[in-house]
């Protein structure tokens, strides 16, 4: 049986409670399955297995259940997934498009497990020297695995074919045909030791594996489309059509997050709040 011409997913990271931002991006998609008469999936991005808790993934269920959305079952989790990740790491390591990066956290300011919400421009540190790379693997220090541009750009003749289609609009109002231009994203880290995978490389394997065709999701998370777009060439990936829309802000201006005091779906529950009065206040 063929798949439906039209699959979405919302896929939040199970690290704290939904808020009204949530709800806007969850409805989004859902609304946009229904309309093109395809499918809406749920899933997980629990890499982050520090800061995620199985109650926050029972609260999520139930607050999309509670706003009317439908889902296949099971939901699946990245945790889950780890082979699948690391045969696509084999296969980026195999060609020559990684390289170890012995640099800390705070030399790198990176931080892959959390989504990459704006722009993160990490820069091109390049290979170590390999006397210094032998000693350091000799002593057992922890080294990061990021993907080389250098080598992705020879790989692939250069980034200047290397596009996605945007639905949507970027923070900048792009839309249409969009040149990728990964190299604003620098080498980024694909894989740690705490952290097994990264967040760019684990959504699109999972876009691929739910054959999922078009991704809505914030704007926000326009720049990370940038070395995603990347990766699936590499991986030899679908590229699905990309859907950025509005975030949902609060009345002083700043967009809800799980880290502030945004008023949960569960708040809203309580206080009696009905999903129907949400959804028409959220524009649905």
């Amino acid at each position: 049986m063929s798949a439906p011409p039209f699959v979405t997913r919302f896929a939040p990271s199970p690290t704290g409670w939904l808020h009204r931002g949530h709800a806007f991006s969850a409805l989004t998609a859902y609304e946009a399955a229904r309309r093109a008469g395809g499918c809406f999936l749920l899933r997980f991005e629990d890499i982050d297995t520090a800061r995620c808790r199985p109650a926050f993934e029972t609260a999520i269920l139930e607050d999309l259940a509670w706003l009317g959305l439908a889902w296949e079952s099971p939901v699946p989790r990245q945790s889950e997934r780890t082979p699948a990740y690391q045969r696509a790491l084999d296969a980026l390591r195999a060609r020559g498009l990684l390289y170890r990066c012995f640099r800390t956290r705070r030399e790198t300011s990176s931080d892959i497990a959390s989504a990459p919400h704006g722009p993160r421009t990490a820069g091109r540190p390049g290979p170590h020297p390999a006397r210094d790379e032998a000693r350091w693997l000799a002593e057992g220090r922890p080294f990061a695995w990021r993907l080389s541009l250098a080598a992705a750009e020879a790989a692939l003749g250069g980034f200047g074919g290397l596009s996605f289609i945007e639905e949507g609009a970027g923070p900048g109002g792009e839309t249409g045909v969009i040149g990728a231009r990964p190299e604003l994203a620098g080498d980024v880290v694909l894989a740690r030791k705490d952290v097994g995978v990264s967040y760019h490389l684990a959504v699109v394997a999972d876009d691929a594996h739910q054959r999922v065709t078009h991704v809505i999701r914030g704007e926000d998370l326009f720049a990370a489309t940038r070395i995603q777009r990347l990766l699936q060439a590499l991986l030899g990936l679908p590229a699905p059509v990309y859907r950025h829309h509005r975030l949902l802000l609060r009345p002083d201006g700043k967009r809800f997050a799980k880290r502030d005091t945004a008023e949960t779906l569960a708040d809203l529950r309580a206080r009696g709040v009905t999903p129907q009065s949400l959804r028409a206040q959220l524009g649905f």
